[in-house]
């Protein structure tokens, strides 16, 4: 029996309601989101056309821009979307902080510095079909998940997450101050490269990264699958989760590792795309509870459709002009984050 469904079954008839209508509902929105965006675009496309087996591919334009312009970046957006929702569920839950995203502890940041590496040294690199910037870029967010972890269990017995959360916010302006050195001593291509970069962005036309970061996402899923009763424990604090007989630095490990992994393989992926890892968390929450059994599901789930939707109107808003996701997400993200916090200040949960 997995743990998925060992969950469900100690789940009370509510709760397994509402994950029940949560996962039915935010599935079929991904899968919607996912058959319509391929089709979108500033250019007119037959999916009838582009699926006709008796149309050579080479001379198939329709088939060419759904399989190779379109549909790898629908699933990039798809597995982006999915793992920085759930990373932010992850975090929040650790970190006991609602204002907390996947980008709070330096991943990010780590990442975006070895992508900049890559680019500005020109290293010509490629490993099983992925270039050198997007393994630079998890090979920083490793880096920095090395740091912050050697940090936060430096000097206490365990695992302290006050130290971890400083660690991350100093490695973060730490990173970002590296950056700009590296970005000053570019040249204009390298910096208008690395600034689209930064921006977020899904412009990938083949299915090498995609398949690059699956092994490391699915094992990132496997932690997620048993991590959520410790997570709704590790809500009401640490003395409340060992009394109920939670291996409290097991699971902050498990959960900090797990979310840092899909952390770094979705930025290796399509660069830093802000805002996604704390607005799919708390809409989520909104429409299904807090209960996490239900909640890292469902945001996972609307987490990749959110993303897709994002950049579809990236694509197409000032088509034939593409905007990078992460503009997208950012105006939609902002004004919402400045509710979050008008909305916690009025005391309001």
């Amino acid at each position: 029996m997995t743990a998925v469904a060992s969950a469900a079954l100690s789940m009370s008839p509510p709760v397994r309601r509402r994950l029940v209508v949560g996962v039915a509902s935010f599935g079929a929105l991904l899968i919607v989101s996912c058959l319509v965006a391929p089709l979108v675009g500033s250019t007119s496309i037959s999916l009838r056309r582009a699926l006709d087996p008796a149309l050579p591919f080479a001379d198939n334009v329709d088939a060419q821009i759904f399989f190779i312009a379109r549909l790898p970046r629908v699933l990039a957006a798809v597995v982006v979307g999915a793992s920085l929702a759930a990373a932010g569920v992850v975090f929040q839950a650790l970190l006991r902080n609602p204002l907390a995203t996947p980008f709070t502890l330096g991943v990010s940041a780590g990442a975006s510095l070895g992508a900049m590496l890559a680019v500005t040294s020109g290293v010509a690199l490629a490993i099983g079909g992925v270039s050198a910037v997007p393994l630079a870029s998890f090979a920083g967010s490793l880096a920095a998940v090395a740091v912050v972890y050697a940090l936060a269990s430096a000097r206490h017995r365990g695992f302290s997450t006050s130290v971890m959360l400083l660690a991350g916010v100093t490695m973060n302006a730490f990173f970002s101050a590296l950056i700009l050195f590296v970005q000053y001593f570019a040249d204009a291509t390298q910096t208008l490269r690395t600034i689209r970069w930064l921006m977020g962005d899904l412009d990938i036309a083949s299915y090498a990264p995609l398949l690059a970061s699956l092994p490391l996402l699915c094992l990132a899923l496997l932690v997620f699958a048993w991590l959520p009763r410790s997570l709704n424990l590790l809500s009401l604090g640490r003395d409340q989760a060992e009394a109920r007989g939670v291996d409290v630095v097991r699971a902050q490990r498990l959960a900090f590792f797990s979310a840092s992994l899909a952390t770094g393989a979705a930025v290796s992926l399509g660069g830093p795309i802000g805002f996604i890892g704390i607005i799919v968390p708390h809409l989520v929450r909104l429409l299904v509870g807090s209960d996490h059994r239900v909640v890292l599901p469902c945001a996972l789930l609307f987490g990749g459709a959110f993303l897709v939707a994002c950049d579809l109107i990236a694509r197409t808003v000032l088509a034939p002009i593409e905007l990078p996701v992460g503009i997208v997400t950012a105006v939609i993200g902002g004004p919402f984050f400045l509710w979050l916090l008008v909305r916690r200040a009025g005391g309001r949960p």
